[in-house]
């Protein structure tokens, strides 16, 4: 079997204006397909964005929504930014390569809190608490993820409001 080519993740959603930051691990075969983030149908990443921000940005077109989420102070992007994987689970992930966070302060000045959704971005959470950004690991909104409900998933999302 030929070895599996490197998969490249997508560009960060970020502005001067993001105030919280949330990371994935690195974008599922549907995402990497669309080239959007969480477009898998069952991810509740969008739905719960929606419940946060007030807005129903899970309806509205992919490049619509995007500009609304930086506008309610939301960005995102994902810890990985190249790996090699076969399919979409994380712990398919082999020689994963972080992105780069060095110019993050400078690119968002007033973010404060980062949201790693799910365990495996979690693991980078110390690294940005010794930047001096406060870090939340949050419940998975994978459809692989099945052991929450949504209100309990929306539940655990809540606290990045909570400060």
């Amino acid at each position: 079997m030929p070895p599996t080519p490197p998969l490249t993740g997508l560009a960060p959603v970020i502005d001067v204006r993001t105030r919280v930051l949330i990371l994935g691990s690195f974008p599922g075969a549907a995402s990497l397909a669309a080239q959007q983030y969480y477009a898998h149908p069952r991810n509740a990443l969008w739905p719960i964005l929606s419940a946060l921000t007030g807005e129903d940005l899970a309806m509205l077109p992919y490049a619509e929504r995007l500009p609304r989420l930086l506008a309610h102070g939301f960005g995102l992007w994902d810890v990985l930014g190249a790996c090699e994987r076969e399919g979409s689970l994380d712990s398919a992930i082999r020689k994963p390569a972080a992105n780069d966070f060095a110019r993050l302060r400078e690119l968002c000045p007033l973010l404060e809190t980062v949201g790693f959704n799910g365990q495996t971005s979690g693991k980078f959470a110390p690294q940005f608490v010794a930047e001096g950004y406060r870090a939340v690991v949050l419940p998975s909104t994978s459809p692989a993820h099945a052991a929450m409900s949504f209100d309990e998933k929306l539940a655990g999302w809540r606290r990045l409001l909570a400060l």
